[in-house]
């Protein structure tokens, strides 16, 4: 499988290099690295449908990640390069799932693959509330089935 065939519409939110430093004992891009990358892409995403950080800011509002699974598949080590690649897979009124795809760009294999779930927050009562219908139908935009980008 390809990148291209494993999410055709994706946007690229991420790329970047594994430095030393991202590597445990064994050799290999420790899993807290893995989270931080899909945490920045996670950023990317939600800036392309309009809850860019002024927008939190301003209106109060925040995400929080509610429910995240990562699947290792393919070791990255010390210098290899990644793309993440993500795609919304379901938008409700307060929430919304996603996932990220990082691939090796000198392999071409996926490396790992997360699927989240987030939830809008009103920060001064500290509750979900609905996403504003301009996000959401952006964020509707962007949907794909989930089949379309399992393998």
């Amino acid at each position: 499988m390809t990148r291209e065939q494993s999410m055709p519409q994706a946007i690229i939110t991420y790329r970047g290099t594994i430095y030393p430093w991202h590597c445990d004992h064994i050799g290999h891009m420790n899993v807290m690295w893995y989270v931080g990358k899909f945490d920045e892409s996670t950023w990317q995403l939600f800036s392309a449908i309009g809850l860019t950080p002024s927008f939190l800011r301003d209106n109060k509002r925040g995400m929080a990640a509610v429910d995240q699974h990562i699947s290792y598949l393919q070791e990255l080590q010390s210098g290899d390069v990644v793309t993440v690649k993500s795609r919304i897979i379901e938008v409700n009124e307060k929430s919304i799932r996603f996932i990220h795809e990082m691939w090796n760009d000198g392999t071409e294999e996926l490396a790992a693959r997360t699927t989240i779930k987030g939830v809008h927050i009103d920060t001064m009562l500290r509750k979900s509330c609905a996403f504003p219908s301009e996000i959401a139908r952006k964020a509707a935009s962007f949907v794909a089935p989930e089949t379309a980008v399992q393998s």
